[in-house]
């Protein structure tokens, strides 16, 4: 990944599996949209739910060298739900001058909106097994006392592989990615506001968030969805705003060229992507070679 030579102001850098931390780019930019981003989308292995914990302690770090090398990383976004819970402590450690942000599953909101005491959790068998998922829902049920919540997990294999495929297809063909999202939340249970039903559904992946629709129709109108894109966002705004850094800041580059993505995956499916979600051109998206490890 060469360096970048025209631009100096530095960067925040964003990377996934795939093409899913798009959507917290989505947030990203709209929080902070002087800053200047660089989203590495690693489809070329994805997903990483189904991925070995070593593979993706590796990979993560590997990536973030990268971000680096492209300039002035001013913080990392780490927009992936299995990543986080596998590799971000490894990361904090090893790049200590660098503000890591991870994403996981929105259990403590999802608490404070239930009216029916029942929670679904949807996400990869890599993010809900982690040690760290299992930390943070014991720890949220325990502050939760006395108020009691009944979660309902639920991993979706081959869901975040069949959006990453959506890419390459025409807009309106949505039918495997439709089959999965209703196998998988048929298996859940019944959501609702009646007692006993699920009033809350947390999207615990971030390639789930660009199927929202396809989720809305299935549980109904009354039920909250919930994902971590805003909180994430926020949370980067405040470490970068802190994060001071000797480089000159150009507030005034337009939109696009602040803007690179980078694919080890289909060039064609990140620049589909792109213009389908963020409304960028093709000429923000690059291709590397996945062998350049």
């Amino acid at each position: 990944m060469p360096p970048t030579e025209a631009n100096t102001q530095p960067a925040i850098g964003v990377f996934d599996s795939g093409i899913g931390g798009l959507s917290v780019l989505q947030a990203l930019r709209a929080e902070m949209p002087q800053e200047r981003f660089i989203y590495w989308s690693d489809s070329a292995f994805a997903p990483y739910g189904e991925r070995s914990d070593e593979f993706i302690t590796e990979r993560s770090h590997f990536i973030t060298q990268q971000l680096i090398a492209k300039g002035k990383v001013k913080s990392v976004v780490v927009a992936c739900n299995t990543a986080t819970a596998v590799a971000i402590e490894s990361l904090r450690q090893q790049f200590t001058d660098i503000p890591f942000i991870g994403v996981e599953p929105a259990l403590k909101p999802a608490i404070g909106l239930t009216q029916t005491g029942r929670v679904g959790v949807i996400g990869t068998h890599g993010t809900l097994q982690s040690t760290r998922f299992e930390n943070l829902l014991q720890t949220v049920l325990n502050e939760a006392s006395p108020k009691t919540c009944a979660f309902v997990i639920q991993a979706c294999r081959g869901l975040a592989l069949a959006i990453e495929r959506q890419t390459e297809k025409p807009q309106a063909d949505t039918e495997e990615v439709e089959q999965l999202c209703a196998q998988y939340l048929k298996q859940m249970g019944a959501f609702g506001k009646a007692p006993g039903q699920m009033d809350t559904l947390v999207v615990g992946c971030t390639h789930y968030v660009f199927v929202n629709d396809i989720l809305r129709s299935l549980v109904g109108p009354d039920v909250n969805i919930i994902s971590t894109g805003l909180a994430v966002a926020k949370q980067t705004h405040r470490l970068s705003a802190n994060k001071l850094l000797d480089v000159p800041v150009q507030a005034d580059l337009p939109g696009h060229e602040a803007i690179q993505l980078w694919t080890t995956g289909s060039l064609r499916a990140l620049e589909h992507a792109a213009d389908r979600w963020l409304e960028l051109p093709p000429s923000c998206c690059h291709f590397i070679e996945p062998s350049k490890i």
